[in-house]
């Protein structure tokens, strides 16, 4: 089967997700600069790579705490409703229309949460593979592993019973699916460009 896959963040999205839907949550719960300070130095220690990407995610979607799927889900409503299309590249959406008109099945594969990212499968003709989660005694637990790196690619292999042929990928970062894909595409200050083999971590 072929699939064109994109990146979500930064790449799709013109933004981070992430830090948008957390801005946006803490509009509409009015957080106290307490919940800031300790999300801020979660982040902190995830770019200096003190945790892992899933613990990462795990604490800094602390601000999700106490929010059950169903009102989650109505925020990610909210929040797409507003963002979509402005924030997001025209000529990407103008292409993912395309390859769905020609049978190619499009993913959007991101390590953000599915519960607040599944939405974008209303807006777009595409299947949304994201960080798996449970909520249990009102927290947010990964599933796995977060949707990050190799990840990507076991879950396109799940989701697709490993019959897949990636006919072109699109990211800001030079992640494994870029390099399994017959043209990736390493997005650099908005300008793409193709990535070669010699590139490869």
């Amino acid at each position: 089967m072929k699939v064109v896959v994109y990146d979500l963040n930064k790449t799709l999205y013109r933004e981070s997700s992430k830090d948008e839907f957390f801005k946006f949550i803490c509009y509409k719960r009015n957080y106290k600069i307490l919940n800031l300070i300790e999300l801020g130095w979660y982040k902190f220690m995830g770019k200096l790579r003190l945790i892992t990407k899933t613990e990462f995610k795990e604490n800094f979607y602390n601000y999700l705490k106490g929010l059950d799927p169903q009102t989650v889900k109505k925020y990610a409503r909210q929040f797409w409703d507003m963002e979509y299309p402005e924030k997001f590249r025209s000529y990407m959406i103008d292409d993912i229309k395309k390859f769905h008109d020609a049978g190619i099945k499009v993913y959007v594969i991101t390590g953000g949460f599915e519960v607040y990212t599944k939405y974008l499968e209303e807006l777009l003709p595409v299947k949304i593979l994201g960080t798996r989660t449970e909520y249990e005694n009102g927290n947010y637990k990964v599933i796995g592993k977060a949707c990050n790196d190799q990840e990507k690619l076991k879950r396109l292999g799940e989701d697709t019973n490993g019959n897949y042929q990636i006919i072109e990928a699109y990211s800001d970062d030079k992640e494994e699916i870029l390099f399994n894909a017959e043209k990736g595409y390493f997005l650099n200050d908005d300008k793409l460009e193709l990535v070669t083999e010699s590139e490869k971590h």
